[in-house]
């Protein structure tokens, strides 16, 4: 069993069982969870791979998504979501979900009623994304 498998494990392992479907995960626990770790995202339900985003601490990461290169967050954790405010964001809103476990497994939705996105987390490993240093600022 791999690292990620473990963790995902023991991450929904962890949360009070309820009769819901869906059972919503804190974020500073998802974020605890995953410091210094990165997480491979994959669409749901096609199993597409998204990206993998390495959680650096709990306030700054760095996603890559397939073909292209990396970009630095910052995390922010309001009312229960986790967003991210990317460098390469030039609206300057940032991009929230909600993260939860279904069937154990560990997911996240997108954070808005205009969309419905969501992702699972299928593989959290301590192999870095070997991106350039964060930025300084």
């Amino acid at each position: 069993m791999t690292i990620g498998k473990v963790l995902i494990a023991a991450l929904v392992a962890a949360i009070p069982t309820t009769p819901s479907a869906q059972t919503r995960i804190p974020p500073e626990a998802f974020l605890s969870a995953v410091e210094g770790k990165t997480v491979k995202f994959h669409d749901y339900p096609s199993g597409d791979l998204v990206g993998a985003e390495e959680f650096l601490s709990p306030t700054l990461s760095v996603w890559r998504m397939e073909g292209r290169g990396c970009v630095y967050g910052q995390i922010t954790t309001p009312d229960g979501q986790i967003c991210f405010l990317y460098d390469d964001d030039v609206d300057g809103i940032p991009v929230c979900w909600w993260p939860f476990a279904h069937e154990d497994r560990l997911m996240v939705r997108l954070a808005t009623f205009a969309y419905t996105e969501i992702q699972e987390v299928r593989d959290i490993s301590e192999d870095g994304l070997n991106c350039p240093s964060a930025p300084i600022g």
